[in-house]
C-alpha cells in the first residue's frame, strides 16, 4: 500500500506540468516609508495580516496607502486548503484582548478603512466571531470615522456565529467562495459549496441593508462554464461585490496553477459579473479580496442611493 502511495505521489509530480509565468504578471518590491512604519507596528502590537501571512502580492501597494487587512484569532489555521499559505495546525488560545489591541494600531495607523479576517477556528464553539463582534466594536469607541469590513470564515454553518458578527454592524461582510463547487474537495475538502452561498444569503435576513462580498480564484483547473455559473450562484444569492484574482502557488507542496488569465479575460469576466448586477467588481491578475476595499464599499452604497432615488 506504502508503495503504490508512493508510486502514485511520483506519477503526479512526475506528470505535473509547469506554466511559465507571464512576463506582465509582475508585483513591486514592498517598500517606502510607511510600508515600514506599519511593518514595524504591526510586529510591535504583535498582530498578524493577511498581508503577511498569505504572500499578498499588493502588500507594498496597500501598505503605502494606509490600508492593511488584520489577522486575528492567531496565526495557525485548523485547515490546510490546498491553495493557501497561511500556516494550519493546533492553534493556542484565543486572546481576549485582541480587540483593543487591533483598534490601538487602527488608530495609530489614521485609517479610515480597514479590514479584519482571521484563520479558521474550528476548534472554538464559535469559530471565533465573539472576537471578530469585538474588534469591530472596538475599533468604533476608539476611531468611530473608521469603516470596518470583515472577511470571516464559514463557522461550519453555525449561523448564531454568523448573527454575533453580522449585529456588530461592519460595512462590509465578506466570505470568499475561493473556487468553483467541483474543485472544493482539492482546494477546501473541509468547506461546503452551497453552506457558503447560504452564509451570504443569511447575512441579509439577518441584516438586509449590509453589503456582501465574494471572492473566487481562477487558474486552479476551472472551466470559463464552470467560472458563470459560480459568478450566478453568487448573485442568485444576493452578493453585491465580486473580486476575481489569478491563483498563484505559494509553494511546491499546494495546489499548482493550470493556467494564467490573461489580462483582457479579466475584462470579460469583469463585464459578465456587472451584467449579472453586482455593485462592483475588481477583477485582474494581481486583485485580492481586501484590494481597494473602501472603494468598493462607496461604490455599493452609491448605487444602492442611486437605485432608491430611481424608485
Amino acid at each position: 500500500m506504502l508503495f503504490r502511495l508512493h508510486w502514485q505521489w511520483s506519477l503526479m509530480v512526475a506528470t505535473e506540468v509547469r506554466v511559465a509565468r507571464p512576463s506582465w504578471l509582475r508585483a513591486r518590491v514592498p517598500g517606502g516609508e510607511r510600508f515600514e512604519g506599519l511593518r514595524d507596528l504591526v510586529r510591535s502590537e504583535r498582530l498578524h495580516t493577511v498581508c503577511e501571512e498569505a504572500r499578498c502580492p499588493n502588500i507594498g501597494e496597500c501598505w503605502n496607502a494606509g490600508e492593511a487587512t488584520f489577522m486575528i484569532l492567531g496565526d495557525t489555521c485548523t485547515r490546510a486548503c490546498g491553495f493557501c499559505a497561511v500556516t494550519s495546525g493546533r492553534p493556542g488560545a484565543l486572546d481576549p484582548l485582541e480587540p483593543f489591541r487591533v483598534a490601538q494600531a487602527v488608530a495609530q495607523m489614521d485609517l479610515d478603512y480597514c479590514v479584519i479576517t482571521s484563520v479558521n477556528r474550528d476548534d472554538e464553539t464559535d469559530g471565533g466571531a465573539a472576537i471578530f463582534a469585538g474588534c469591530i466594536r472596538a475599533i468604533r469607541h476608539r476611531t468611530p470615522h473608521v469603516e470596518v469590513e470583515v472577511l470571516i470564515p464559514d463557522f461550519m454553518g453555525d449561523w448564531d456565529a454568523l448573527a454575533t458578527v453580522v449585529r456588530a454592524r461592519p460595512v462590509v461582510l465578506n466570505h470568499n467562495i475561493e473556487t468553483v463547487p467541483r474543485l472544493y474537495p482539492r482546494a477546501r475538502p473541509k468547506a461546503i459549496y452551497t453552506q457558503s452561498l447560504e452564509l451570504l444569503q443569511r447575512v441579509k435576513r439577518i441584516d438586509r441593508t449590509m453589503i456582501t462580498k465574494s471572492g473566487i480564484m481562477v487558474g486552479l483547473g476551472e472551466t470559463r462554464d464552470e467560472l458563470s455559473k459560480t459568478l450566478a450562484d453568487l448573485r442568485d444569492h444576493d452578493c453585491d461585490l465580486l473580486t476575481v484574482g489569478q491563483y498563484l502557488r505559494p509553494s511546491r507542496k499546494h495546489l499548482p496553477i493550470t493556467r494564467y488569465y490573461s489580462p483582457s479575460e479579466f475584462d470579460e469576466l469583469a463585464d459578465e459579473a456587472r451584467g449579472l448586477g453586482f455593485a462592483h467588481v475588481e477583477s485582474g491578475p494581481l486583485v485580492r479580496s481586501s484590494y481597494h476595499a473602501g472603494e468598493q464599499a462607496r461604490a455599493a452604497r452609491d448605487k444602492a442611493a442611486r437605485l432608491r432615488r430611481e424608485r
